[in-house]
């Protein structure tokens, strides 16, 4: 069953009830009506957005380490109109699927630097880097996790994120998921809000989003 955003404040009761069996329907009454070609185009255009993006992903076999099948996004930034895509993708989904406004994006080092700045300026939100440790002054909350290639420590500035904040933590990639289980609990230790968790990639495989306990998305899967 599909999900259709419609305007049931216009829409004949006859033709609500006719179509109501095919469509779980998301009202919201403010928001324009679509018709099923405006629908169609939509999901093209987006499809044709993450095809061009998937064709610039390049892949490197045993790197960092041997058995490990490394998804490089570099290409896509250097390409302006994938780039754009990525970032205007990334950011749309947030803005269609969040309730509430997002306060701040967190950003993870490091390729995650290089996506949520813009997406904060896409969505009017501040960005907070989350980074290694030792690389941010003053107070910090600190997290030790296990990672696919060993372990390692992030950080969060305290005063960075403030409490009730509404937060979208972006990354390019989720693997086994320690880095972003980690960025959670510094988010959490700030008494922020988290509403999604976003990355650019999803290894399948790994089952990384199993142990993250907030919502999950990701824009391309292998």
């Amino acid at each position: 069953m599909a999900d259709l955003i419609l305007n049931t404040s216009d829409l004949p009761a006859d033709r609500y009830l006719g179509i109501s069996s095919h469509y779980r329907f998301i009202h919201y009454n403010t928001w324009p009506t679509y018709s099923c070609i405006q629908f169609s185009d939509m999901a093209s255009n987006r499809q044709n957005r993450l095809d061009r993006i998937k064709l610039l992903i390049k892949d490197y076999p045993d790197f960092p380490k041997p058995g490990v099948l490394f998804r490089d996004i570099f290409p896509v930034l250097r390409n302006n109109q994938a780039f754009k895509d990525l970032v205007d993708l990334l950011s749309e989904h947030i803005r269609e699927t969040s309730i509430q406004a997002v306060d701040v994006v967190v950003g993870l080092d490091a390729r995650g630097f290089l996506l949520g700045p813009l997406v904060a300026l896409s969505l009017g939100a501040a960005f907070v880097p989350v980074r290694k440790s030792g690389k941010l002054p003053g107070e910090c909350f600190k997290v030790s996790y296990s990672l696919e290639y060993g372990t390692d420590s992030l950080e969060i500035q305290k005063a960075a994120v403030p409490s009730d904040s509404r937060v979208v933590i972006i990354d390019d990639l989720l693997a086994t998921g320690g880095t972003m289980k980690a960025a959670c609990n510094l988010v959490n230790q700030c008494g922020a809000q988290i509403l999604k968790c976003i990355v650019c990639i999803e290894l399948l495989a790994l089952n990384g989003r199993d142990g993250i306990k907030h919502d999950v998305f990701s824009l391309l899967q292998y």
